[in-house]
């Protein structure tokens, strides 16, 4: 059985940093792409970077690019976000999924099998 912890949430300042971690298990680590998203108040669900441990393909949503950086440890079966330069409108609850196209992921919530439970992240001064 699929499973992904998300962890490492929290309260920062703006243009503080984080970073979130993706514990996944029950399944072949490369065998599936991750993403992260991420969901405000009111808000639809909004992709913001895959990584796909297979072959190392990222992607990142404009509105992130440039401050937040996705990796994978693959002998830990985890996947890391780092979050720099932190806004206000960055804040809402983040979450990893996996998704078996792990040769040609995308950023739609949709394409994704499997979720985790997600980790809030409020940027606030």
């Amino acid at each position: 059985e699929v499973q992904l912890v998300e962890s490492g949430g929290g309260l920062v300042q703006p243009g503080g940093s984080l970073r979130l971690s993706c514990a996944t298990s029950g399944y072949n680590f490369e065998d599936y792409a991750i993403g992260w998203f991420r969901q405000a108040p009111g808000k639809e669900r909004e992709g913001i970077s895959y990584i796909s441990p297979s072959y190392d393909g990222t992607d990142y949503a404009d509105s992130v690019k440039g401050r937040f950086t996705i990796s994978s440890d693959n002998r830990k079966k985890t996947v890391y976000l780092q979050m720099n330069n932190l806004k206000p409108e960055d804040t809402a609850v983040y979450y990893c999924a996996a998704e078996e196209r792990w040769f040609d992921p995308t950023l739609l919530p949709s394409d994704y099998e499997f979720w985790g439970r997600g980790t809030q992240v409020t940027v606030s001064s």
